[in-house]
């Protein structure tokens, strides 16, 4: 039988190369005020064979900066710099969709600039630490509990981060639903103990993801908008909550109903989360019609026998991409991998970022 993996895809009005996708990495090589840096651009640009390649989490907001060095797409120098990327990237035939990442109660004032604030749907702290350049480790602050009024205007600016990434060039925004971030702090119960529309019930807790979709959509076409979720995922202090799996298939449908390109389903249990159980996934894939993502812990022929079972469209990968630049040849001829440098993934500069030698240098 033909291999699936390495054939041409079509997502949306887009022909990509082949079945793969780059999932969405937090790198921390931007500058401390967030803009995009030459060595992101090569970076990506490096990895340009793969068929989708989704960045690492990118803040809609000043609010939304949480982290050291995570590059942001709401103001002029940073739409200018990710142009640099986009350009990089399609120069070498490759589709870039930016992720929206609001990191929500996931932050530190240190990293953020001006009057930016923490803040997420109730002011519940996460448990444990983040790192700051600054100061080292430091607990999660208390986040400020966002007003209605505040809510209807974060929605907005996730609409005009996807209006700035279409002028930056990428081919679509995927909306970060997953990882304890923002949205997902709107969907989880524990996180989200509000009373007003975005609360309560699972259509409330919904309503901030689908409101965003919605608007997205309205504004650079349904087609350029992807959402990632991660139903059993417990990373940035998610805790398990007995209507999961409700939650997730009523989210999912009304993104089919929606008309969203995709729905980026990753399964954390290969990083210690429970397994996303076969039947959740099945019943996503069964209310959405659109093309669907699966990530999390794939190998070669894992993601060859899903795409043939017509399970997901696509299978995306990360850590294995982010050592190999040239990971789609690695694949086709079955060659040994680079490993990881676990401790360059969040450091500045070039090393064990745009430094990951090809087959060619691996060989001489």
């Amino acid at each position: 039988m033909a291999s699936v993996l390495f054939s041409k895809a079509q997502l949306g009005n887009l022909t990509l190369q082949n079945h793969i996708a780059m999932a969405p990495m937090t790198r921390n090589r931007a500058t401390a005020d967030h803009i995009p840096t030459d060595i992101m651009a090569t970076y990506y640009a490096q990895r340009a064979s793969i068929g989708l390649i989704i960045t690492e989490g990118t803040a809609p907001s000043p609010n939304g900066e949480g982290y050291a060095r995570i590059p942001g797409i709401h103001n002029a120098a940073q739409v200018a710099a990710w142009k640099k990327v986009t350009d990089a990237v399609h120069e070498k035939g490759g589709k870039i969709f930016v992720q929206l990442m609001h990191t929500g109660r996931i932050g530190h004032h240190t990293h953020l600039a001006g009057n930016a604030e923490v803040v997420a749907p109730s002011a519940i702290a996460a448990a444990g630490d983040i790192y700051t350049d600054e100061q080292g480790m430091q607990p999660h602050p208390t986040p400020r509990e966002l007003t209605a009024g505040e809510v209807k205007a974060t929605i907005q600016e996730f609409v005009t981060a996807s209006q700035n990434a279409i002028e930056a060039g990428f081919d679509g925004v995927e909306l970060h639903g997953a990882n304890g971030y923002l949205i997902e702090q709107f969907i989880s119960p524990d996180s989200n103990q509000r009373t007003d529309e975005y609360g309560g019930s699972i259509e409330n807790r919904s309503r901030f993801l689908l409101d965003i979709a919605e608007a997205t959509g309205k504004a650079i076409g349904f087609d350029k908008v992807g959402v990632r979720l991660s139903p059993y995922g417990v990373f940035n202090d998610i805790k398990p909550y007995a209507d999961v799996d409700q939650t997730y298939f009523y989210i999912t449908e009304k993104l089919n109903e929606l008309g969203v390109v995709y729905v980026h389903l990753v399964d954390h249990s290969s990083m210690g989360a429970p397994i996303v159980p076969d039947q959740v996934v099945d019943g996503i894939r069964e209310r959405f019609k659109g093309a669907l993502i699966l990530s999390g812990g794939y190998d070669a022929d894992r993601a060859e026998a899903v795409l043939q079972s017509g399970k997901a469209d696509l299978v995306a990968f990360g850590r294995p991409v982010l050592a190999n630049p040239d990971f789609v040849e690695r694949l086709k001829i079955g060659a040994e991998l680079n490993q990881p440098d676990f401790t360059t993934f969040y450091t500045p500069g070039e090393k064990g970022y745009i430094d990951y030698p090809v087959l060619e240098e691996v060989n001489g």
